[in-house]
């Protein structure tokens, strides 16, 4: 009632009645209180705004300056937001991003670092305290503490209550497949910058479009040839091993592995061998698989046909070297035979009649001789003789003198047996590669594919053979030299290069074992028929329905006239052909 009073009073601008005016003192007295409670809330208010502004201006505007300030103390800023993802042909995420904070503090606000440090440490144990500490006590305006907090670890920090203690917005590269492509892929540092691989050559791509880059990976594929080979350099305890398979009328490479590997997730513990790509950078002697190359330069230059051959019924001397054969047969062979019997002896003396300049000019035209037009950082560069003696020509017939990489060999082949064409391997959709070149005539392709046929069949890769799916393909054992460029016995490099489906080819397959040990199984051996064929076998059986490829019947008709070749191993002739 005296509320009701009093207001009506201010609003009509009387004197209250005396009545009211005696109860001023215990009015006054409630009037103040009231006021002071006021000003206290009031009070309240004001400090909770300007720090929520103050906090608001820091994130807004002093943020947007930390990469300055980092940059100013030594630092680096993370690439913003929207780093582009890598995926299969298929679609699947091979590599993304996802948000994440970076720790940061500002020492020059920091009170007692080492207490600091202290509390750090205990609710982030991978940190080292002293290192923690020199950073808090190193009076910069900004240091990283630690990068790429999970929420439960920023949570963890927000509880210490300190406000020089900051989150910076990133993101962090992540590869949900681990070591699927690892060596293909390749990784990022710290700040998100591409520092391998693909990560590295389309780092500006990436960094500047949203779409996915996608690759001609085949990751079902790509799982498939790393179990295999995996498999295989255990049994066999070699020290590297690498694969590679290749669309044969594109280049696209729909597999690429190189063991060791890493999990491009966890990269701060990886050795430099486990980085190592052996199959874009590594180059090796490749023994006998470049047989194939030797014959077909013989039979597109009209040098052979395949009725013809060589004496290789005893070593060949050559001023001071001798060249032997592993299979001895010693006999005269029929080119077929050859290769078959995977003959030394019989192709040096081959190379002799093709000569060093038509040697040289074709494996130049099959990319042997250059680095890879492939854009990857990680590309070897083949080493090749200098002069080119008319012994290196002979030696390089069966795969000694010059040394390439897996990917050099897969892409060779491929132009061996897709009607005599060669392509730029390559691993991103839509890739700028260079124009296809012809390199062989249809007629000589037609007649590889059907000697690699007959080696999987009657030769020294039967072992590759999967049924009905027309493997053709070569062996490949090379001693690897010694440090004054001798070779001994071991260690050796075994290979096996195949395609398949031999009557309409499709796809090529290259496997390679670095320093593989012979078993028991393989009664000690440990070439490539025994090491690396069985790989290929496997590879193909699984593989094959993935990539489309249905299994036929050896003898149906179509089979038989596309790869036919009958050789009586006991004459030097051909039936058929």
């Amino acid at each position: 009632m005296t509320r009701d009073l009093l207001s009506r009073i201010r609003r009509d601008g009387a004197e209250p009645p005396a009545e009211h005016q005696r109860l001023d003192g215990a009015g006054r007295a409630r009037v103040a209180t009231g006021h002071l409670r006021l000003m206290v809330l009031l009070g309240v208010f004001t400090v909770v705004f300007t720090a929520i502004a103050g906090r608001l201006t820091d994130v807004s505007v002093l943020n947007a300056d930390t990469g300055r300030i980092a940059a100013r103390d030594g630092g680096a800023r993370a690439d913003g937001p929207g780093r582009a993802g890598i995926r299969d042909r298929n679609g699947l995420v091979l590599a993304t991003n996802v948000p994440t904070r970076h720790l940061y503090a500002r020492p020059r606000r920091i009170d007692h670092p080492a207490r600091v440090a202290r509390r750090l440490v205990a609710v982030l144990p991978s940190l080292d305290r002293h290192t923690v500490r020199a950073k808090l006590e190193s009076g910069r305006a900004f240091v990283y503490v630690k990068r790429n907090l999970t929420p439960a670890r920023v949570e963890a920090v927000n509880a210490l209550g300190n406000p020089a203690l900051r989150f910076e917005k990133a993101e962090r590269r992540v590869y949900p497949r681990g070591r699927l492509a690892t060596h293909l892929l390749g990784l990022t540092d710290v700040d998100n910058r591409g520092i391998a691989g693909l990560e590295q050559a389309y780092g500006e791509r990436l960094r500047e479009q949203h779409a996915p880059l996608r690759l001609t990976l085949d990751a079902r594929v790509q799982s498939i040839l790393r179990t295999e080979l995996a498999r295989a350099r255990e049994t066999f305890k070699a020290r590297g091993a690498a694969g590679v398979v290749l669309d044969v009328d594109s280049g696209a490479v729909r597999a690429l592995v190189s063991l060791p590997d890493y999990d491009a997730n966890r990269p701060g513990a990886v050795g430099p061998a486990a980085r190592f790509n052996h199959a874009t950078l590594a180059t090796y002697e490749m023994g006998s698989t470049f047989k194939l190359f030797n014959t077909a330069v013989a039979l597109d230059n009209g040098v052979v046909g395949l009725r013809d051959g060589y004496d290789a019924s005893q070593p060949l001397r050559v001023a001071s070297y001798t060249i032997h054969d592993f299979h001895a047969q010693d006999r005269w062979l029929s080119v077929p035979e050859i290769l078959i019997h995977s003959s030394n002896i019989a192709s040096a003396k081959m190379a002799r009649d093709v000569g060093t300049d038509r040697q040289r000019a074709f494996l130049a035209d099959l990319g042997l001789l250059d680095t890879l037009p492939a854009n990857l950082p990680e590309l070897g560069e083949p080493q090749v003789p200098s002069p080119w003696r008319p012994i290196n020509t002979m030696t390089i017939a069966y795969g000694h003198g010059v040394a390439v990489t897996p990917l050099h060999m897969a892409a060779g082949v491929a132009a061996l047996v897709n009607g005599g064409t060669w392509h730029a391997p390559h691993f991103v959709k839509g890739a700028d590669t260079p124009a296809p070149r012809d390199v062989l005539s249809p007629a000589t392709s037609d007649k590889m594919r059907r000697l690699m046929r007959l080696v999987v069949t009657k030769g020294t890769g039967g072992k590759a053979g999967a049924p009905g799916y027309i493997v053709g393909g070569k062996t490949g054992t090379a001693e690897k030299p010694g440090e004054a460029g001798d070779y001994g016995q071991t260690p050796l490099v075994s290979s096996f290069v195949g395609a398949f489906p031999m009557h309409d080819p499709e796809h090529v397959v290259f496997v390679l074992l670095d320093e593989p040990v012979g078993t028991e199984a393989t009664y000690g051996y440990a070439t490539g028929g025994w090491t690396a064929a069985p790989v290929v076998r496997r590879f193909i059986e699984r593989a094959a329905p993935l990539l489309g490829v249905a299994p036929v019947s050896p003898d149906a008709p179509a089979v038989k006239e596309a790869v036919g070749l009958d050789v009586d191993v006991r004459r030097p002739e051909v039936a058929s052909f």
